[in-house]
């Protein structure tokens, strides 16, 4: 029987496809984008093709066959296969390590059992198809151009959807997809959300929405069955709307028509680790590459975002009003802590405003992104602090499991009962996290139903989305919560915010920190005052407590005004020159000594001095990290910058190839456009 040669991408890190031999006729040739399973090394492994060929350059000797080809399956398209190339060659990463992430772990596995179920049971689902929405409500002025212009847009058109928190940007986006799934019989849309906490409500919405139409999810908390389910159903085209996090964007849709991206600001859309790619960014060249449109919505839009809407690249759609009627913007109003000294972590108009609301059978939100009790313990005698063992960080006191947690390589230790330098047993706990404030209002106000949505209290499945039920239903008065409950939830009777030691963010070392803590405290500042102020109730108010309130950021968060704020800081950055003016990339190093995570980035600084290749690119000195050494590993950095993205690419291609040729035991990756420096 005549051969044929697979060309197979694995998931590897070698830049190289790999050929088997396969026994195959015209009328019966693999295509590409097939699953197929070869032998790699000792295991057997399940590949893609991306290539079928009648010779090859290996040896007869060396040739393997394919141990089988996934023909139950339809080939992976080939728009999805450019998708994964442009990924793998623009983050400078293998194809296979690219492509094969982006496939179901069940697809993977070397018995077919599980993809053969999960093919019968959708083929026993009603194909039947209806777009037709329920329930429309009626959009005010704003939002109904808003839905007219995507949903009117043709080939490639990127849409910055700029609306107010709570201006129903939302209802816009499903409004939008009515239209094109009324336009598009056998079209699919692609909605992302930057955390898998937010998908539970948007998809309730959805499926309300269109009862019709058959709705799948893709985020990393779903069972390895359940994600394989639904993968299957948006790459043979029955899922029709397809909801998930940044992983969603490498999902396989053959008939994609529209993407939408909400929050689109936010840095959970960048992954940071293995292939560090954006989500949004990838998003942005699917919609060029499929010539569809793309929204990227926001209150607070990433100033990338921003300086393209302001440029003409991106077309700005903007939703100034909120979208409920006589429904206003809450009054920010900052209280200085340097004149009104915090009790508990709280000052007094804080507790005045929570009694108030208390009162009036009304829920308040605290807001402070630090988890646990205490951010570190110490002794007053001989300053010893609580420092982790493994890392360059403070192990946090988690007072109710009576033990010391480091958030970074989770090493746990029981709380020491005398200093361990001195022996003095009077330690103190410094600072204030979640657990502590909660304590503190459990005292205060002892009548008052206390919730905490953090890391900690919703580590078990499902434990979150009960939580923001109980919140939803009004059985909670106070709702103490990190950046979980920050952004995306829509709680009809919340009317008062509190906004806790915002101040570190503005002394960090990274040039993102203050357009994050704007974005921050917009967003969570949000979520009050979203429904129509009732007769006698509260009017509904955002109390920053700060020791800088003459600080220009909150004054522009006082005055609700994202315009001048996103222009001073796009100012700063043209000046300054950084992104979105500059491109870069971002090589790290680890090691268990410093200095040799120095020695080798300084030696692929050098290996392409005074060459032509480097002309137009800055190489900076390298430096360790900010947080050096984590779970024993001592980490540094080295910095690439071009005002050119092309120039920048053509180097990093080149670098790449001779920084893989050099002989190192040092763990090294690069990552091209970095959020975090």
């Amino acid at each position: 029987m005549p051969h044929c040669i697979l060309r197979i991408a694995l998931d590897t890190p070698l830049h190289a496809v790999f050929d088997y031999r396969w026994p195959c006729v015209e009328t019966a040739r693999p295509q590409v984008g097939h699953l197929a399973l070869v032998p790699f090394g000792t295991r057997e492994v399940v590949g893609i093709i991306v290539g079928v060929a009648d010779d090859t350059d290996v040896p007869e000797e060396k040739l393997k066959d394919a141990l089988a080809v996934r023909t139950q399956l339809a080939p992976l398209p080939a728009q999805w296969l450019a998708l994964a190339g442009f990924a793998a060659e623009y983050y400078q990463r293998p194809l296979g390590e690219v492509a094969l992430p982006g496939v179901p772990k069940n697809l993977r596995l070397p018995t077919t059992v599980a993809l053969d179920r999960a093919i019968k049971k959708l083929a026993k689902l009603d194909p039947g198809h209806d777009p037709t929405p329920a329930g429309m409500p009626v959009l005010n002025p704003e939002q109904q151009q808003a839905a007219d212009a995507i949903g009117a847009a043709q080939g490639f058109a990127p849409l910055l959807l700029y609306g107010v928190t709570g201006s129903g940007k939302t209802e816009v986006y499903l409004q939008a997809c009515a239209q094109v799934l009324a336009r598009e019989p056998d079209g699919q849309i692609l909605v992302l959300v930057p955390e898998i906490n937010l998908t539970p409500q948007l998809e309730s919405n959805i499926r309300a929405r269109f009862p019709g139409v058959m709705v799948a999810t893709l985020h990393s908390s779903l069972a390895e069955g359940e994600r394989m389910l639904h993968w299957l159903a948006a790459h043979q085209g029955q899922a029709r709307i397809v909801l998930g996090t940044r992983l969603a964007i490498l999902a396989s849709l053959p008939h994609l028509k529209l993407i939408v991206i909400d929050e689109e600001h936010d840095p959970s859309y960048k992954q940071q680790e293995g292939l560090r790619y954006s989500a949004r960014d990838l998003a942005v060249w699917r919609a060029w590459q499929l010539k569809i449109p793309v929204v990227l919505g926001s209150a607070t839009p990433s100033l990338e975002s921003w300086h393209h809407a302001q440029s003409g690249r991106y077309r700005k759609l903007e939703l100034r009003e909120r979208a409920v009627k006589q429904a206003v913007l809450p009054a920010v109003k900052l209280v200085n802590m340097e004149h009104d000294k915090p009790r508990d972590g709280l000052t007094t108009p804080l507790i005045d405003a929570l009694k108030l609301r208390l009162e009036r059978g009304e829920q308040s939100l605290l807001f402070l992104n630090r988890r646990g009790y205490a951010p570190v313990i110490c002794c007053d005698s001989c300053g010893w602090v609580s420092d982790c063992q493994r890392c360059t960080a403070f192990m946090v006191l988690h007072k109710g499991e009576f033990k010391l947690r480091c958030h970074h390589c989770s090493l746990e230790m029981r709380i020491p009962r005398h200093c361990p330098t001195c022996g003095n047993i009077d330690l103190q706990p410094l600072g204030r996290g979640t657990q502590r404030i909660e304590e503190g209002l459990q005292a205060m106000f002892p009548e008052a139903r206390i919730l905490r949505i953090d890391a900690d209290s919703t580590r078990r499945k499902g434990s979150a989305q009960e939580a923001f039920d109980t919140v939803h239903r009004g059985d909670v008065d106070i709702l103490i919560g990190t950046q979980m409950v920050a952004k995306g939830h829509d709680f009809k009777k919340l009317t008062l915010v509190g906004i806790l030691n915002p101040d570190t963010a503005l002394f960090s070392q990274d040039y993102r920190a203050s357009e994050r803590l704007f974005a921050q405290l917009m967003q969570v500042a949000g979520r009050a005052g979203r429904t129509a102020q009732a007769e006698g109730g509260s009017a509904s108010e955002v109390l920053v407590q700060t020791r800088y309130p003459e600080h220009p950021l909150y004054g522009a968060v006082v005055n609700h005004d994202y315009d001048r704020f996103a222009g001073a800081l796009l100012a700063e950055r043209g000046q300054a020159g950084l992104p979105p003016y500059l491109y870069q990339a971002m090589l790290r190093a680890e090691a268990p000594e410093l200095a040799k995570a120095l020695e080798f980035l300084q030696a692929a600084r050098d290996c392409l001095q005074g060459e032509d290749i480097v002309e137009g690119i800055t190489i900076n000195d390298p430096i360790p990290m900010s947080m050096t050494r984590v779970y024993n590993v001592d980490r540094a950095q080295l910095l690439v910058e071009s005002p050119s993205r092309p120039a920048l690419q053509a180097f990093l291609k080149e670098w790449m190839a001779r920084l893989r040729e050099m002989k190192s035991r040092v763990k090294w990756s690069l990552e091209v456009d970095p959020v975090d420096i």
